[in-house]
């Protein structure tokens, strides 16, 4: 999910600087960031809902565990979650491509997504898709979260465990939610050009900082912060560096200077 997130970070930041930079970018450039930035921003939801169900597995069926949950079905499970991702949004590049001419692609538009994809059954069929892939993911993680919450009542043992496990399900509800603004955004900010008709550019930066950004800079630090080792360096870390800053400001008398000998 880090790779995924920094993928997705790194191709929309891009995709804004060239729209700020340069306006009108061409079709072809275009077609392959908006593309991409789907295709990640899609795969976060689904990487929700497979941590979630690993978590599941971890708790209410221990035994099989390390049975169930091997490298190499990890691997594959990967190249689902990317097919899944991927596979709905693809066929809008197949439709441009049979309904546009080949002129089109070699034009140059402001790069948003009904700019290129402009028929507009695609427009229907994301948001018939959307719906679906965001209802399994909800229910997912309710069933993983109900489960987990019961095994952990049942459990006279690891109930520590259990607790981390359910307390990690209503994290990945609280960031699906997060990750769910980036579907009610289009009309928000359709709203807010309305209110505020000269302010295009500025309405786009604060829905992207808060749509894109936010969530997924609060997901590695919300994760990382919960790791015993990481948590137990950070503190480390926080300490040396406030006994340095320490040295550094309390002056020294000069009968505190020792004198050096050979």
């Amino acid at each position: 999910m880090v790779i995924n997130d920094a993928i997705q970070l790194t191709v929309t930041i891009t995709l804004f600087v060239l729209s700020y930079i340069f306006y009108r970018i061409n079709v072809s450039f275009c077609c392959f960031f908006i593309l991409v930035a789907v295709f990640t921003t899609r795969n976060t939801p689904v990487n929700l809902a497979s941590m979630a169900i690993e978590r599941y597995i971890a708790i209410c069926e221990p035994l099989r565990h390390t049975q169930i949950c091997t490298v190499r079905r990890t691997y594959i499970v990967i190249g689902l979650i990317w097919f899944i991702s991927v596979a709905p949004d693809i066929t809008d590049l197949f439709v441009t491509l049979a309904t546009e001419s080949l002129s089109f692609f070699h034009e140059s538009v402001f790069c948003l997504r009904e700019n290129v994809f402009k028929d507009p059954i695609l427009a229907t069929k994301r948001q018939a898709f959307d719906i679906i892939y965001f209802s399994c993911v909800f229910l997912i993680l309710v069933f993983t979260y109900l489960r987990i919450l019961f095994a952990a009542r049942a459990l006279s043992t690891e109930k520590m465990s259990a607790q981390r496990a359910r307390n990690t399900i209503l994290l990945h509800g609280a960031q699906l939610a997060m990750c769910m603004l980036s579907y009610i955004s289009p009309s928000v900010e359709i709203v807010l050009r309305l209110i505020f008709p000269g302010r295009i550019l500025e309405i786009r930066y604060a829905n992207y900082l808060i749509v894109y950004i936010l969530p997924r800079f609060l997901s590695p630090i919300i994760y990382g912060v919960r790791d015993k080792k990481f948590r137990t360096y950070l503190k480390m870390h926080l300490l040396n560096n406030r006994c340095r800053v320490k040295l550094k400001t309390v002056p020294l008398d000069k009968d505190d200077i020792l004198p050096v000998t050979q």
